[in-house]
């Protein structure tokens, strides 16, 4: 299997692996190896608390959305609240999405998908008017050379275009404006939709071939392509010809007694048929029951050949959205939530110790290709490092140290734009004090019973 792809921000590796990684270098020993252990359970854990908050946030919004919830809120929220609901879900799942160092499908891509012929030999049409949110992240961009059946039993390798996670999320307009549609344009009823008005749909896939985004789409309508339609109808009109053919006799005896029965004996010579043979019933009886059995017979076995190809059309595209399916609505928020938490520590660690370990500060580019290299040499994978998102979060962690009673950060810059973070003690330091001031009512707690523990 050929398989290549660009390089991209995730780090395919567990965040308990980096930091074994990082003890290996044994460029920290003595003490400083359990310090740094500590320091990165403690912003774990710190990091695992600010997004079960953002999850919890997620859920409280989502509920009114979810298609599959089994609760029903007490109080009904108004047009103003369910719209800013919706709003907090789609802006929790960008940000999400982007710290998990996932990408936003381009619309142009989406519509090439739906422009090109699938793997699957099916006609699709998405209609993207139903939809009042649409988005589609994805993560690893790869070509992979696969074999497919052309004619017969020849195969010939092709090379696509795979995704190898892909998050897609769809809010659909109300019901009024479906009743509207169906009215005009006579599509499927209520009863025959697949989803439900003004709900939000989130599906999480793993290795979907661009060629096949349209698959995905809850209200894609799906239809023979017009090979498949030949190849069914060609061989059903050479069977109907052989039918009717054979049928000739009996459909010419049916034919006189229907004259005979109207008093056109004269038209009887035109078809070549006797009165005589028309009167009598059972010829008549035998030839109505052939044609009929013939004619159904025929009737069946095309209806069957038809319903045999749509459920292998039926049984492929399950074969596409089942087994390729990691999760559904809700579950999709929890699965997202856990790998932007792992992507977010992993990134922080991987720069505070770079830091921590250098002989002298590094700036932002020399920092972000010292660890890129660092990575190839110990992991042999080329990952295009994002340094700003964990500068940034260092930056916003900040803390009292017992050197100072002033609020410090993790990573300060100094006069040339350098980066420098504070030593292992300290940092532990300034998260223990995060920690302690996590729930602000300790600090009133604290207050009117002095004698209450602090902290974490």
């Amino acid at each position: 299997m050929d398989v290549g792809s660009r390089h991209e921000a995730f780090i395919p590796y567990p965040r308990k692996d980096i930091i074994k990684l990082c003890l290996a270098d044994k460029k920290l020993e003595g003490e400083s190896v359990a310090a740094f252990q500590s320091f990165c359970n403690l912003l774990t854990a710190f990091y695992h608390f600010q997004f079960h908050t953002t999850l919890e946030d997620i859920k409280e919004n989502y509920r009114v959305f979810n298609p599959n919830s089994d609760v029903q809120p007490l109080y009904t929220p108004t047009l103003q609240e369910y719209e800013q609901m919706g709003e907090k879900v789609v802006q929790a799942f960008k940000q999400t999405l982007e710290q998990a160092n996932y990408y936003p499908m381009p619309p142009e891509t989406i519509r090439q998908a739906l422009d090109s012929r699938s793997l699957i030999n099916l006609r699709t049409d998405v209609d993207f008017d139903d939809f009042e949110q649409c988005l589609c992240y994805y993560r690893g961009d790869v070509y992979q050379t696969i074999p497919q059946k052309r004619f017969f039993f020849w195969k010939a390798e092709r090379r696509i275009d795979i995704l190898e996670r892909l998050v897609l999320l769809v809010k659909f307009k109300g019901e009024g404006y479906f009743r509207t549609k169906e009215k005009k344009r006579r599509q499927r009823s209520q009863a025959e939709r697949k989803f439900i008005p003004g709900k939000m749909y989130v599906y999480f896939y793993k290795n979907i071939p661009k060629l096949d985004l349209d698959l995905l789409f809850p209200n894609v309508q799906t239809s023979m392509t017009l090979r498949d339609r030949l190849m069914l109808a060609i061989p059903a009109i050479g069977a109907a010809a052989s039918v009717a053919l054979k049928a000739i006799p009996n459909i010419l005896l049916l034919a006189a007694a229907i004259l005979l029965a109207l008093n056109a004996d004269s038209a009887l010579q035109t078809i070549g048929v006797q009165a005589e043979q028309a009167r009598n019933i059972m010829p008549v009886l035998i030839a109505t029951l052939t044609l009929a059995i013939a004619l159904g017979g025929f009737a069946a076995k095309q209806y069957s050949q038809y319903k045999n190809k749509k459920i292998k059309f039926q049984k492929d595209v399950t074969d596409t959205l089942f087994f390729k399916n990691l999760a559904n609505n809700a579950s999709v928020f929890q699965m997202l939530v856990d790998i932007a938490e792992e992507e977010e520590c992993k990134e922080i660690i991987l720069v505070y110790y770079h830091l921590l370990t250098s002989p002298a500060p590094l700036s932002p580019e020399a920092l972000d290709a010292q660890i890129e290299t660092w990575l190839i040499e110990k992991t042999g994978a080329a990952i295009n490092f994002d340094i700003h998102g964990p500068l940034q979060n260092l930056q916003r962690i900040r803390g009292r140290t017992p050197q100072s009673d002033d609020e410090r950060p993790l990573l300060e810059y100094d006069a040339q734009g350098r980066c420098c973070v504070l030593p292992l003690t300290e940092a532990a330091t300034v998260l223990d004090y995060v920690w302690d001031n996590a729930f602000r009512y300790n600090t009133q707690g604290q207050a009117a019973n002095p004698d209450a523990p602090s902290g974490a």
